[in-house]
């Protein structure tokens, strides 16, 4: 049976969900992050060679990375309509937001949260320096950068009510946990109006619930 090794706070509430919108048989393992750190447990880190989430195992197979979990799991389920189909008109918009979701969006994120991470650590006398280099990093690189990714999201939203189209895809899964982060920190604001009905109809969603109560957090994102 395939085993979710979900860490609190974590990419892998993705996984949790993905898995609850199939309603297929899997076991749950739970981890806490470290409270000082904010770093997953050592037991966690042993599960890959990257030692990060989201990890899957099913026998003597243990995979990471979120879009090849994904991916894994649905090749296991044919059946399931998470995927356009080849000739489906919402296939490319679906590949797009599907791939976006770690190759842009991600990304910037995580550079976002990194500077923030810096201007905490830093030694105090040099936090102002810090503060101001890494900000007008921020200016001229990372909100650019996701303003026009959710420009392209509030277009394409405009148009279906899910990033695959009509209907809610593993786009949407995908897209879950970066939107969830960036209207945590503040990108996502009224601004964007459809990313915001997008999140509602995500919250709104019976797998999505589930998935929510067995993680048993009141955020899926982590918030340092």
């Amino acid at each position: 049976m395939l085993t979710l090794h979900h860490l609190e706070y974590s990419q892998s509430f993705r996984i949790l969900w993905l898995l609850e919108e199939l309603g297929t048989d899997y076991e749950l393992k739970l981890y806490a992050r470290n409270k000082e750190t904010y770093q997953a447990p050592d037991e966690y880190k042993t599960l890959s060679p990257l030692g990060s989430a989201p990890v899957i195992t099913e026998g003597d197979l243990a995979l990471a990375e979120s879009s090849a979990i994904i991916d894994y799991v649905l090749d296991q389920h044919p059946e399931s309509n998470l995927r356009p189909a080849i000739d489906d008109e919402d296939r490319v918009r679906y590949l797009f937001w599907f791939h976006a979701s770690q190759g842009s969006m991600m990304m910037v994120l995580i550079m976002e949260a990194v500077f923030q991470i810096l201007i905490q650590r830093v030694p105090f006398w040099m936090r102002g320096l810090i503060r101001g280099v890494l900000g007008q990093a921020s200016e001229r690189m990372i909100k650019p950068r996701m303003e026009k990714l959710l420009q392209l999201a509030e277009k394409d939203l405009a148009q279906k009510p899910w990033f695959g189209g009509d209907k809610l895809s593993a786009a949407d899964i995908a897209m879950s946990y970066p939107m969830e982060s960036a209207r945590s920190r503040g990108f996502i604001t009224d601004q964007h109006p459809n990313c915001l009905a997008w999140i509602e109809r995500v919250h709104q969603n019976p797998s999505f619930q589930r998935a929510k109560e067995k993680d048993g957090k009141d955020s899926i994102v982590l918030q340092v």
